[in-house]
């Protein structure tokens, strides 16, 4: 027997947490959806292609759902909780939820996206289920199931991110920078940041005898940074007589932000979305799995060349 969907999970994951006084490890979570679903141990040991057991690739699932659509959310790494919201619908939504109702917690919210700086998620216009499934081609579906997985790891990473120290933060900017070209060599990205930094977190030394220079400053934020920050980021540059600086957020800038970095014209801005989107496009802290999709070849069924 094939293991259950992962829509099949939303409400066991839902009446779970509802039980619960505190945030709960996601192992907790899977664990506890697989008792209620009565796997059997073979269906426990299925795996998808990228090795991981399939009830809790499907759990995972399950549980974005929830969260895209405002019911849950992971106050921090690997444990999960409902928001109010979700506790208020637990409440009153009938013991077995109506298909229905399902369908609007797995389907619904497909293309809502997370916000850097408030962590919390916003809608955008989305063609219904029905439509989507009726219009698109198999290529067209996988296209969109791409970019869905995509989304979610991004905003997984984003998570992560902001759950690490700050110390380690300046790392990961610093491979992301380097992943990027900066830096003849990893050893040419130096971290500075700590006390007495003087506003700097990092320097990269663009060429072999480091006479060229960009300064990064790293900022673990939740809050949207605004132009005070960048003014006091651009008087260390003035301070070092540096002509290129980064300042790097896991959060976002405010409009006033922006406009000053691009008055002053040597400093670039990268806000948390922004830098998830580099660390997948670069490697960084993510593995990729390749998946073969036949296509049919022409040249060779070519008789004309025989």
């Amino acid at each position: 027997m094939a293991v259950p969907t992962y829509d099949q999970f939303i409400e066991p994951i839902l009446r779970f947490l509802a039980q619960q006084t505190a945030p709960v490890a996601a192992k907790d979570v899977h664990e506890a959806a697989a008792k209620i679903l009565a796997l059997t141990p073979e269906q426990r040991q299925e795996t998808v292609s990228s090795g991981q057991l399939v009830y809790k690739n499907r759990s995972g699932w399950a549980h974005d759902r929830l969260k895209r659509t405002g019911y849950s959310i992971s106050p921090k790494r690997g444990f999960w909780e409902l928001t109010k919201a979700g506790s208020d619908f637990a409440k009153s939504a009938p013991v077995a939820l109506p298909a229905d109702e399902i369908e609007r917690i797995a389907m619904g919210s497909i293309d809502v996206k997370l916000k850097v700086s408030v962590g919390v998620f916003a809608s955008k216009s989305l063609a219904t289920p029905n439509e989507a499934q009726s219009t698109l081609s198999p290529d067209d579906r996988l296209d969109a199931a791409t970019a869905e997985i995509r989304a979610t790891v991004s905003g997984e990473v984003l998570e992560l991110l902001r759950s690490v120290t700050p110390t380690f933060f300046e790392h990961v900017v610093l491979d992301v920078l380097h992943s990027l070209g900066y830096g003849a060599n990893r050893a040419a990205l130096q971290r500075v940041g700590g006390s007495g930094d003087g506003g700097i977190d990092g320097i990269i030394s663009l060429d072999k005898l480091g006479l060229e220079k960009v300064y990064i400053q790293a900022k673990r934020w939740q809050n949207v940074v605004g132009r005070p920050e960048i003014q006091a980021f651009f008087g260390a540059l003035a301070g070092q007589r540096a002509n290129k600086g980064v300042f790097i957020t896991t959060s976002a800038f405010s409009p006033q932000a922006i406009q000053y970095a691009t008055s002053v014209e040597k400093i670039v801005l990268v806000d948390g979305l922004k830098l998830a989107e580099l660390m997948l496009d670069h490697g960084v802290g993510v593995s990729v799995r390749h998946i073969q999709i036949p296509k049919i070849d022409s040249d060779y069924f070519e008789e004309g060349g025989v």
